[in-house]
């Protein structure tokens, strides 16, 4: 199936813009590990023009072309970005499976909750206008308050490679609808479907420079949007140590962040489950999106009785995932991302062993497929909590998996993290899902289900996993600020001082 990639420069206030310093940076297939492409490089000096641009959007007008217009007027924008995304779906979805590795079902899915997400946003726009001018009620009859949601302004998003544009329209959809002006910084492994979503843009008539888009290296162009004087808020998912990062330079303005940063969340299985229905979970849960999800509940804290049975069953359907090709039918597994990625994940699987522990299946190139990023999904048993592997992000196919005796011991083993993203509990026992969903400490849990997400439902973390809440009536506070009008309506002097002309 020859696809060609789109050639396309940085976007910036509505038109094609090449970088200043001219640079352009490899596609690489990471199925075939052969340069398909390349994208621009953006800079510093790139970032600055982006940020001026979205600066006048803003302001144009008055504001009244987009940041104070109506939410009504925003959310028809959202739906027609929402429409030609859906008209795009087939092509956008080759695209992202050749970028980042991702299975084309998979990224067919993920194009459908783009869709979604922008008019999901488009709903809370219209919904903004309602929320307007709301009354605040007052313990003094002679003060009337109420209050205006503004947007905070100009925003630098920064998102990662594992859902490229999903992830970016997390962050664009809210942003636009609350009335902010943007700048996107996608990730470098993967800014194909984000670059076209420019294009896009172009097509639907969103004003110039409301939706900026600069591709280029984290410390290149990440790293002065994150810095920028100019810039109101940062929102960005990826590591937590460049979040730690950003949070840094943000601190240097006073400016506010959001972060959905790492995890290793776990997903604890007790003995009255179904096992097959477990174990498909359990292997969704973890090796979904080539195992590349920042809430891959990648810990299995397994009741001890079932143990043997459990894992017998989870290696044979393990072994029965099909690894090939992203763009091949029936696909469920592609290649990671990068080369960089792919050693990485390697050498967590060898560490584990070195270290003790005990690789039931996979860890290795599947024999059928010679070239390209690609590992059987590893499953590891004899893990102790001191180990690498169960205490350290993969942000690959890899699951661990330990034993547990009672309920407090698992929800001993499932809070042993620095992290708090993701959670899962399988239990036909509801009453003690109930119990453990409250014991859990992170921002999302599943039951008896693992990686469900919704636009409707909050998604984030605690602990190193960030703070701040993306998606749902949250995802759009993310974007707002509060404006406080409170007007004095009696016609009697306040009386605090003794006016002159009594004297």
């Amino acid at each position: 199936m020859a696809i060609s990639m789109p050639s396309r420069q940085l976007f910036i206030d509505g038109e094609w813009r090449e970088p200043v310093r001219k640079n352009r940076i490899p596609i690489i297939n990471p199925a075939t590990e052969e340069i398909v492409g390349d994208i621009p490089a953006a800079t510093s000096e790139d970032v600055d023009i982006a940020v001026k641009a979205a600066r006048r959007a803003l302001k144009r007008n008055g504001g009244k072309e987009w940041a104070s217009a109506s939410g009504a007027h925003r959310a028809k924008y959202l739906r027609a970005i929402a429409a030609k995304i859906t008209e795009k779906k087939a092509e956008f979805a080759k695209l992202e499976a050749i970028d980042c590795g991702k299975p084309l079902d998979e990224a067919a899915w993920d194009l459908d909750d783009v869709a979604g997400c922008f008019e999901y946003n488009a709903d809370l726009a219209e919904a903004l206008d309602a929320k307007q001018n709301a009354s605040i009620d007052l313990p003094m009859d002679t003060f009337k308050c109420h209050v205006i949601r503004e947007p905070i302004g100009v925003v630098g998003l920064i998102t990662p490679w594992n859902y490229p544009l999903l992830m970016a329209t997390w962050k664009i959809a809210p942003a636009l609808a609350a009335g902010c002006t943007a700048i996107l910084k996608p990730s470098e492994l993967a800014s194909v479907t984000c670059l076209e979503l420019g294009e896009v843009c172009r097509e639907v008539g969103l004003p110039p420079g409301v939706l900026n888009i600069v591709t280029g290296l984290g410390p290149e162009a990440g790293a002065p949007l994150a810095a920028h004087p100019d810039i109101d808020k940062i929102a960005f998912t990826g590591s937590s140590a460049t979040g730690s990062k950003i949070m840094t330079a943000a601190a240097q303005n006073v400016k506010p962040v959001t972060l959905e940063l790492g995890g290793k969340s776990p997903i604890v299985v007790f003995d009255d489950v179904d096992i097959d229905k477990a174990v498909e979970w359990t292997l969704f849960g973890c090796f979904w999106t080539n195992g590349q999800i920042c809430s891959a509940t990648s810990r299995l804290i397994l009741h001890e009785s079932i143990a043997k049975e459990f894992l017998d069953r989870l290696v044979k359907w393990a072994k029965n995932i099909k690894i090939s090709d992203p763009l091949e039918e029936g696909c469920r597994l592609g290649p990671v991302v990068s080369g960089g990625q792919y050693e990485k994940v390697l050498k967590f699987v060898e560490t584990a062993k070195r270290e003790g522990a005990t690789v039931l299946f996979g860890g290795n190139r599947p024999q059928h497929l010679k070239n390209g990023f690609y590992m059987e999904p590893a499953i590891i048993s004899d893990v102790t909590t001191s180990m690498q592997i169960w205490r350290e992000e993969v942000f690959g196919p890899v699951l661990c998996v330990k034993t547990f005796s009672t309920e407090e011991e698992a929800i001993e083993l499932a809070n042993d993290t620095h992290y708090g993203l993701g959670s899962a509990v399988l239990s036909n026992d509801l009453d003690r899902c109930d119990r453990v969903a409250k014991a859990f400490e992170a921002g999302i849990v599943w039951i008896n289900c693992s990686q469900p997400c919704f636009s409707q439902a909050p998604w984030g973390g605690k602990k190193r996993s960030g703070f701040g809440r993306e998606l749902g009536e949250w995802g759009l506070e993310n974007y707002l600020s509060v404006k406080q009008v409170t007007r004095y309506i009696s016609n009697d002097s306040w009386g605090w001082y003794t006016s002159p002309s009594k004297l």
